[in-house]
C-alpha cells in the first residue's frame, strides 16, 4: 500500500444487523469517500444482543462482499466479537475510529443495555478507540441516504477535533429526507416506553413456547433528550460512558449499618 493512502484516516464499519444490511452498505459507500475502510460485520442479525462476546467457542472470520461489490469480513460472532477481532489481530492495522450502524431502529434511552449496535461501540472504546454508534428513527423506511452523509460528517469532526480520548457518540437519525431535517442537538438519554408482551404458543408435541413480542417502543420526548430531539425532526448526538456508577447513592449507602 502507498504512503499517500496511510494519509487517510482508517475507519472500522461494523453493525448488529448483519454483513448485508442496507445500513451497514450505505455507510460504506458514504465514508469510503473520506476515509480507508475495513468492514467487519456479523453473519446474521444480532439485534437487542446487548454487550455479548463469545469465549467458550471459536469464531470464524471469512471474507465476503457487499451487494455493490466492496470486500469485507464477516464473523460468526456477535458484534462486539467483530471489534475484539478487528482491535486483537485480524486487521493488520489498528482503526482511528470504529464506527457502528446504520441501525434499522432508533437506539434510545434504555435501549442502550441492549443495542449490539452501540454494543459493538462500546467495545470499541474499551480498546481505547473513539466511536460512533449511528441508528435511523424507522423499522420500516431504508432511506439511509442522510444519516450516511452525517456520519461521514460527525467522523470527520471527530478526528479532527477529538481530544484524544476513547468516547462513544450514539447517534440518532429522524426518517426524514436531507431537506426536511432542522438540525443537529447535543443530548442525554430519554425515557424509553417499552411495550414488550409476552406470547405464549403450544408446538406440535402439545409443549410450550414462549415469544416476546408487543408493540415498537415509545418515549417520552422530554426537552434536551435523544427522544424529544427526534420528535422535532433533530439528529441527536448522546456523549456515552461506560461508568455506571450510581455516583448519587454513594454516600447514602455509606450511611447503611453494613459492617460485620
Amino acid at each position: 500500500m502507498s504512503q499517500a493512502a496511510h494519509t487517510r484516516p482508517y475507519l472500522l464499519l461494523t453493525n448488529d444487523d448483519g454483513v448485508m444490511a442496507p445500513g451497514l452498505l450505505a455507510l460504506a459507500q458514504r465514508l469510503g469517500q473520506v476515509a480507508e475502510l475495513a468492514i467487519i460485520a456479523p453473519e446474521h442479525n444480532w439485534s437487542a444482543s446487548g454487550h455479548s462476546k463469545t469465549m467458550h467457542k471459536p469464531l470464524r472470520v471469512r471474507p465476503t462482499r457487499l451487494a455493490d461489490g466492496s470486500e469485507a469480513l464477516t464473523a460468526s460472532g456477535s458484534p462486539s466479537d467483530c471489534v475484539a477481532l478487528a482491535l486483537l489481530g485480524v486487521l493488520e492495522r489498528t482503526p482511528d475510529l470504529v464506527i457502528s450502524g446504520i441501525n434499522q431502529g432508533a437506539n434510545v434511552g434504555h435501549d442502550l443495555t441492549y443495542s449490539g449496535t452501540v454494543s459493538a461501540a462500546m467495545e470499541a472504546v474499551i480498546g481505547g478507540i473513539p466511536a460512533i454508534a449511528i441508528s435511523l428513527d424507522s423499522y420500516v423506511d431504508g432511506r439511509f441516504e442522510a444519516a450516511a452523509a452525517f456520519a461521514a460528517r460527525l467522523a470527520q469532526a471527530v478526528l479532527a477535533h477529538g481530544d484524544g480520548q476513547a468516547r462513544l457518540l450514539n447517534v440518532n437519525v429522524p426518517a426524514l429526507p436531507k431537506e426536511e431535517l432542522r438540525g443537529v442537538q447535543i443530548t442525554r438519554l430519554g425515557q424509553r416506553i417499552y411495550r414488550d408482551a409476552l406470547v405464549k404458543r403450544a408446538d406440535p408435541r402439545g409443549q410450550l413456547y414462549y415469544w416476546i413480542g408487543g408493540e415498537p417502543p415509545e418515549g417520552i420526548p422530554e426537552e434536551g433528550t435523544d427522544i424529544g430531539a427526534l420528535s422535532q425532526g433533530y439528529i441527536s448526538i448522546t456523549p456515552v460512558a461506560l461508568d455506571l456508577t450510581d455516583h448519587a447513592a454513594i454516600e447514602a449507602l455509606k450511611g447503611w449499618p453494613l459492617s460485620l
